[in-house]
């Protein structure tokens, strides 16, 4: 702690006011670092940049967007995590590295109720099943019995092992026992452009990823895999209509920073960030890219994630997917 001695009522009045153990008072002095564990272009560096925006405005200081790929998102997280605790580096976590990852590995370099402070889930996404076109299947039972009768020849473009993308269709291979293969990537974008390029002839990825080549007919719409239609799509059924009901894997993204980060500095990015979330600028422009605002406390953001792995450790350990 730094101790600071004032002498005379207008010193303390004009200088100790600024002073705090934490240094809270001056913050923030410099650029402030926000860390996205996917490749840009995707539906998570597109909302780290959008709430970037915000942030910018609301705090005084120029929000620098760092893209920090691997390991279906965990590595960014985990920068995250083992960053200085002074309010200048936060991230965008998808829902794999707190959700899911921790079911697929025994060696999870962070504990997210530890070393992350959790300031507030950004958007949740509904996602889509798509595919090339040359593989010429309109929906997704004849996916289904196209996979059935050539085994192994279809494979799935996925953001990486582990992530809601990856888990999506496996749930599809397990309910309606087809054998598929995972090509996974360092976020949705280049597993969009390799689905593009047929490399890969099937994805299921956030649907503001996928919308402007679904209306390009570049790709295939077969299924939204959640609960309702999208207004995006309103001609696309669900899984569920399809009769895959089990294949359910809305996406979300959340803002995390260090834990550690000055109680005062931690209360003013929060604030900040569910302001931002909240207001009516934002959801109309996530409103544009088919998502929602999703603004929650601290103690809210930890209950969903809880819950969120309570939904998808029985997924992992039915499919017995593994992180290398």
């Amino acid at each position: 702690m730094k101790i600071v001695v004032c002498f005379g009522m207008a010193f303390i009045a004009a200088t100790c006011a600024f002073v705090t153990p934490s240094g809270a008072q001056q913050w923030p002095s410099r650029p402030i670092h926000v860390i996205v564990p996917f490749a840009a272009g995707g539906s998570t560096d597109v909302a780290a940049r959008l709430i970037g925006q915000h942030l910018s405005k609301a705090l005084g200081q120029q929000v620098v967007i760092e893209n920090r790929t691997g390991t279906g998102g965990m590595a960014g997280v985990d920068a995250v995590a083992k960053s200085a605790p002074d309010g200048y580096t936060i991230g965008i976590n998808g829902s794999a590295a707190l959700a899911i990852i921790p079911f697929m590995t025994s060696k999870m370099p962070f504990d997210w109720q530890k070393d992350l402070a959790l300031l507030s889930v950004v958007v949740r996404v509904p996602e889509v099943l798509t595919v090339h076109p040359a593989l010429g299947v309109n929906t997704l039972q004849e996916l289904v019995a196209h996979a059935r009768a050539n085994p192994g020849k279809v494979s799935y473009g996925s953001a990486g092992t582990g992530t809601v993308t990856h888990m999506a269709a496996e749930l599809l291979r397990i309910e309606a026992k087809i054998n598929i293969q995972h090509v996974p990537y360092r976020g949705a974008a280049p597993a969009v452009n390799d689905l593009l390029g047929n490399h890969v002839q099937m994805i299921v990825a956030d649907v503001p990823v996928l919308l402007p080549h679904i209306r390009a007919g570049k790709i295939k719409a077969l299924a939204l895999t959640s609960a309702a239609r999208s207004s995006a799509l309103p001609d696309v059924p669900t899984s569920a209509e399809a009769g895959y009901g089990t294949v359910l894997s809305d996406n979300w993204y959340g803002l995390v920073a260090p834990a550690g980060v000055p109680a005062e500095v931690l209360d003013r990015l929060q604030k900040a960030a569910v302001k931002t979330i909240g207001s009516d600028e934002f959801k109309r422009q996530v409103d544009s890219q088919n998502a929602t605002p999703a603004p929650m406390t601290p103690a809210e953001y930890a209950a969903f994630v809880k819950s969120e792995q309570a939904k998808w450790g029985p997924v992992v350990a039915a499919t017995g997917a593994k992180l290398e």
